[in-house]
């Protein structure tokens, strides 16, 4: 039997219907800092002024990938992102290895395949990681040295699993021929990602994630092993031609017309990351990832991924017994708490706590505290009452 959890759930209280609380994998909450500058007036794209916001931003990404390349910046979503590195460093015919054990591993499948790429699967159960040896594997046995690029995603947003993409990209490297091409939306931001260090050559991202911004940039990064790659690329681009915004960047400008408010949150977002530092931003989400777990499992609510692989950037949790879905209505009815679905198969099943970006211990302590509130007002409770926020508050102690 399933549960109807929402048709249970007291009204939200009228007055506080602006009090909504985003705790899903994006967008991502907002700092204050980061939506003022974002509301000053616009200014000439090509001025002086704007060519030095190019110049710090810049700057600033470089930081945050931890590499002296190339990192460039488009008006568009990490999955434009994601698209622009693709076709920008392979050509069609050419044979990839695709990581798929979810949502977004299926998206770039999908993305191969319309380019006219000849796409080698290696799958994963969604909820489980993608095996670093299957990688290995398939790249060893290609003597010929076809294989051009291995895609991957880093976190899997749609399950909350973190891949091994260290242990992956290490492989690509041995082979000597591939590029490694990383979806690191989720992960950017949230853990580690050292381009130069992993030998990265493609990496993707967007600012609605751990940038702590709105929707509307893309950044890709490139090494000089993609440039190299880029220079023998045939396939269609115009608008994603990531040689105009190598060029471009190098005057500090863009070949066409940047969202010119969102660099200002751009540069704010930055400043803000710069002044915790990587290894706190990295040590908080882990913590926060943590502190979910803990709360989810005391309350009796098992997680979806793996043990031991959940994402620093988002837990999904599948009840049982319960709709996910109407759980996650219920607790943004009472709390006016937004919690993400479960995505194609998984609608219903699983509901997702993000804890992503601009968050901090009350928000992830907030969550888990009206999660079950909910599921004590429901008599849905399988735990000892309030053993869910004791497990997190003890997390977050740490």
């Amino acid at each position: 039997m399933v549960v109807d959890c929402a048709s249970a759930a007291p009204p939200l209280d009228t007055p506080m219907q602006d009090k909504l609380t985003l705790m899903i994998p994006g967008p991502t909450p907002v700092p204050e800092t980061v939506l003022l500058a974002m509301s000053r007036h616009p200014i000439g794209h090509r001025s002086a002024d704007f060519q030095k916001i190019v110049k710090r931003t810049t700057e600033q990404l470089k930081w945050l990938h931890q590499t002296s390349g190339d990192v460039l910046v488009l008006a568009g979503s990490g999955t434009a992102a994601m698209e622009a590195g693709i076709i920008n460093v392979l050509s069609k015919g050419d044979l990839v290895l695709c990581g798929d054990n979810g949502k977004f591993g299926e998206r770039w499948v999908k993305l191969a395949k319309a380019y006219g790429l000849e796409v080698q699967v290696i799958k994963a159960e969604w909820g489980q990681p993608l095996d670093p040896e299957a990688f290995r594997a398939a790249l060893e046995a290609d003597t010929a040295k076809a294989i051009r690029a291995v895609i991957l995603t880093h976190s899997e947003t749609s399950t909350g699993v973190i891949n091994d993409l260290e242990a992956i990209a290490g492989h690509v490297k041995n082979h000597g021929t591939a590029l490694t091409i990383a979806d690191c939306v989720t992960s950017l931001g949230a853990c580690n990602v050292p381009m130069e260090a992993w030998g990265l050559d493609v990496v993707g991202s967007g600012s609605q994630k751990g940038y702590m911004m709105p929707p509307g940039l893309g950044f890709v990064a490139m090494s000089e092993k993609a440039w190299a790659a880029y220079g023998r690329s045939d396939l269609p681009k115009f608008y994603f031609d990531l040689g105009k915004y190598r060029k471009s960047a190098k005057a500090d400008s863009n070949p066409f017309t940047p969202a010119v408010n969102l660099y200002y949150a751009l540069e704010a977002a930055l400043e803000m990351m710069q002044k915790e530092g990587l290894e706190a931003i990295f040590a908080r989400h882990a913590r926060h990832r943590d502190a979910a777990q803990a709360g989810m499992v005391a309350m009796g609510l098992p997680l979806y991924a793996a043990e031991g692989h959940g994402s620093p950037a988002i837990t999904a949790v599948a009840p049982v017994g319960i709709d996910a879905e109407e759980l996650r209505k219920a607790v943004k009815q009472r709390f006016d708490i937004l919690l993400a679905g479960g995505q194609d198969h998984l609608k219903g099943k699983v509901f997702r706590i993000g804890h992503l970006g601009f968050v901090c211990d009350r928000d992830v302590l907030t969550a888990v505290a009206a999660i079950e509130a909910t599921l004590q007002g429901l008599g849905l409770h399988q735990g000892q009452a309030g053993a869910g926020v004791a497990a997190c508050a003890a997390a977050l102690a740490v």
